[in-house]
Order: C-alpha cells, then sequence, then structure tokens
C-alpha cells in the first residue's frame, strides 16, 4: 500500500476508517493519557440516581459545561452521606471512553462534599432526619431509676471505658450488680454488636439501666455510634439508656436519641449510681431527725399528762361534780316554776272561754224563766204563724218539758 505525505508531512490515509476504529483510537488515547488517569474534578451534582444494582450515575457540572459520571457498587457502598442534586462536590475519578455510543464519562471512585467533610455531612443529614421524625424530643426519655439493682454495659472488654465505669459504679454503689455485653465500639461493622447489645438486655431483661459508650477518639473512631439503625434500636428500648462516648467535646447521634448523655463514661457511672457514703449520712441524720422528733413528741406527752395529773378532774372529782349537780337542780326549779305559771295562765283562759261560752248557752236563758217551743216535728218554733189551732207542741223549761196542745193563738199588733 502507498503511503502519501501532505506539504506539513503529515501521512495522508489512502482508505476510510471505521466509527469503532476511531472511538477505539480516541479510547486508547484518552485512557493512556496519564492526566486523565488520576484526577479531581469539581462540579454541582444533577440528573442523580441510585440504580437498583448500587451504582450511582450522575453529571457533574459547572457554570458552563457538564460531563457525565458513574460510581460502581464496590466505591458507592463506602459513601456515608446521602447525594443530592445541586450539591456541590469533589470527586476522585478517571476519565474513560465507551466506545459503542462514542461518549466519554467520569469512572468515580471516591466522593467529598466540597467544603466538608464527608462523615461530617452525613452526620448533619442523619442529624436532621432523625431529628425531624422526633426520635429526640424529650417527652419519649425515660426516667433513670435513682437506685439501680443491675447496670448493663455495652462497650469493649478492653477498653478503659469499662474500668472506669467499674471503678466509679463500685466505689458509689456496690450494691448494683455490673453486667457487661462486649462489643466492639470501633469499624464498620461494630454498630451491629451494639445493636445485639441493646437487644439482649431488653430481651432478658436482666438490667434496669444501660451504659453504651466508650473512650475518646477521632470522628472516624466514634463513627459506629452515629448509625442511624443503633439509633433507633436505643429510640425503641424499654430500657433506659445512657450514652457515654467519647469526651464532654464529643457529641454522637446516640447523645441526641438516648435518654441521657453523659460527657464520659465515668460521668455516665456517677449519673446512674446514687453516692453510698451520701446515703449513709442522709440516712443517718434522718434517724437523729426522727428521734429527736419522737423525743419531742414524748416530752409533751408527758407535759400534758402531768398537766392532767393535777387537774381537780383527777384530784377532786367530787368536787367537779357538786357545781354541775347545784345548777342541774336550779334548772329543775325553774323548770317547775315555769311550768306552774304556764298552767295558772292557761287555767285563767280557759276559766274565761267557759264563761262566755255560757253566756252564748240557751240553757242559761231557760234558767232566768224563758222556755222554748217545739213544733210536732221537732223544730224550734220562732213565730206564731209557724203553728196553727190544735197543734201539738213541746215546751222546754229549764228543768224539763211538756206536750201541749194549742188552744187558740193571738198575735201581738
Amino acid at each position: 500500500m502507498e503511503i502519501y505525505f501532505d506539504e506539513n508531512g503529515n501521512q495522508i490515509p489512502t482508505e476510510p476508517k471505521t466509527v469503532s476504529w476511531i472511538n477505539s483510537y480516541i479510547k486508547l488515547l484518552v485512557e493512556e493519557e496519564m492526566l486523565l488517569k488520576d484526577i479531581f474534578v469539581s462540579g454541582e451534582i444533577s440528573n442523580f440516581k441510585k440504580h437498583s444494582t448500587g451504582h450511582f450515575y450522575f453529571t457533574l457540572k459547572d457554570e458552563v459545561s457538564e460531563i457525565r459520571a458513574v460510581m460502581f457498587r464496590a466505591h458507592a457502598s463506602r459513601v456515608r452521606f446521602n447525594i443530592e442534586n445541586g450539591m456541590k462536590v469533589v470527586v476522585h475519578a478517571k476519565i474513560g471512553v465507551f466506545p459503542q455510543g462514542g461518549t466519554y464519562q467520569l469512572y468515580v471512585d471516591s466522593i467529598q462534599p466540597d467544603g466538608i467533610g464527608s462523615l461530617h455531612l452525613a452526620y448533619e443529614q442523619l442529624k436532621e432526619k432523625l431529628f425531624k421524625e422526633g426520635l429526640f424530643d424529650e417527652k419519649y426519655k425515660k426516667p433513670i431509676p435513682k437506685f439501680p439493682k443491675a447496670i448493663g454495659i455495652i462497650t469493649s472488654q478492653t477498653g478503659a471505658a469499662i474500668k472506669d465505669i467499674i471503678n466509679v459504679a463500685s466505689r458509689r454503689y456496690p450494691l448494683a450488680k455490673l453486667v457487661l455485653y462486649p462489643s466492639l465500639v470501633q469499624g464498620e461493622n461494630a454498630y451491629i454488636d451494639l445493636i445485639s447489645g441493646v437487644e439482649y438486655f431488653n430481651i432478658t431483661e436482666s438490667v434496669d439501666t444501660i451504659i453504651i459508650g466508650r473512650g475518646g477518639g477521632s470522628m472516624e473512631d466514634l463513627w459506629a455510634f452515629n448509625n442511624e439503625y443503633l439509633a433507633r434500636a436505643i429510640f425503641n428500648s424499654k430500657i433506659p439508656v445512657v450514652s457515654a462516648v467519647g469526651h464532654e467535646i464529643d457529641f454522637t447521634i446516640c447523645d441526641y436519641v438516648a435518654d441521657l448523655r453523659a460527657p464520659t463514661p465515668s460521668a455516665a457511672a456517677e449519673l446512674v449510681t446514687p453516692d453510698i457514703k451520701e446515703l449513709i449520712s442522709k440516712v443517718s441524720d434522718f434517724k437523729s431527725r426522727a428521734l429527736q422528733a419522737i423525743m419531742t413528741k414524748i416530752d409533751d406527752y408527758k407535759a400534758k399528762l402531768y398537766d392532767l395529773s393535777s387537774s381537780r378532774v383527777l384530784t377532786s372529782p367530787q368536787a367537779m361534780l357538786n357545781i354541775p349537780r347545784m345548777q342541774l337542780d336550779s334548772a329543775k326549779s325553774g323548770l317547775i316554776s315555769a311550768l306552774g305559771k304556764i298552767i295558772l295562765e292557761k287555767k285563767a283562759i280557759f276559766t274565761e272561754n267557759v264563761a262566755k261560752l255560757n253566756l252564748l248557752n240557751p240553757m242559761s236563758v231557760l234558767a232566768r224563766g224563758f222556755t222554748l217551743v217545739y213544733d210536732e216535728k221537732g223544730s224550734p218554733v220562732k213565730k206564731i204563724e209557724n203553728i196553727t189551732e190544735s197543734s201539738n207542741i213541746t215546751v222546754k223549761f229549764s228543768d224539763g218539758k211538756i206536750k201541749a196542745r194549742v188552744i187558740s193563738k193571738e198575735k201581738e199588733l
């Protein structure tokens, strides 16, 4: 085959190339370019889609341009925050060409929020989500028992946290039983152990208080305590949970959802246990005050008993009865006198009324010489015209009556 060159020394193709050849050649050029194999790209997320396979597909854009990007599941599964459209990010990727479509895109292996760490963003996103759901609401916080019988501790069995808790709790309140649930407190799957501990104590109901936590560390070290599933397990716990993660300046999601937050594991042990020395002192003080109150009462009763024993009621009970007896006799005499007076008054009234009745009694009139005349029917004869001659009449005197016949009658003019 003959080869031709132009005036600038460039080879002049002597036969046409296929589309596949062109795309493959461009792919080779792009993917062999060292600068494009290891590159950080900043931009804004758009058209984000999480495929059912776990792959992320999105577009990265700036003010004037955009480029497609893909992040396969192996890398996407390690992203701790939620990717959203409009989010500004910095991705680490390589540029590859898809020959069949003649397109190029970013193959992303890591992604970070632009200007803020991914862990911090994931923390803030989860915190806001759980806050809106009400998991941090004070109305759901369960009270911590004042005198715990058994305290469940979920932490590493070899860490400093368990030693601190045991030292403080044993010193303050040795009456409480301490039950350790050994757990991982750091690493990708540590949250699974922590959840198992919460569930174990709730199932067995072997304790009445739970402390969950660990010593201090970086945000990455404490990340297991920012897990959403652990937060929900603590929220759903029937047993009150005290979160004791890290140092006083460290705050995790567990701190917000727990019933009580302790700044350190040692502080947690103090918060859930009373000081037995203080209790003994208080009991002793109560005992002294109770004895003093009892002695005061006894003295009061003694004084009252002395007053009673010295009173006339007990020293001369007969004398105490004389006065009521005289009062009773006086009342009796007064009552008899009052009754006699009432009887005389009533008798006088009765006599007066009898006299008045006698004046109205027709028999009294007869006693003065008058008579009453009755007709044959026994009705009083008031006028002469009420009887006729030869009528039978009855004449009543004061001492008796007679039967008579009318012979004649004369009417007074």
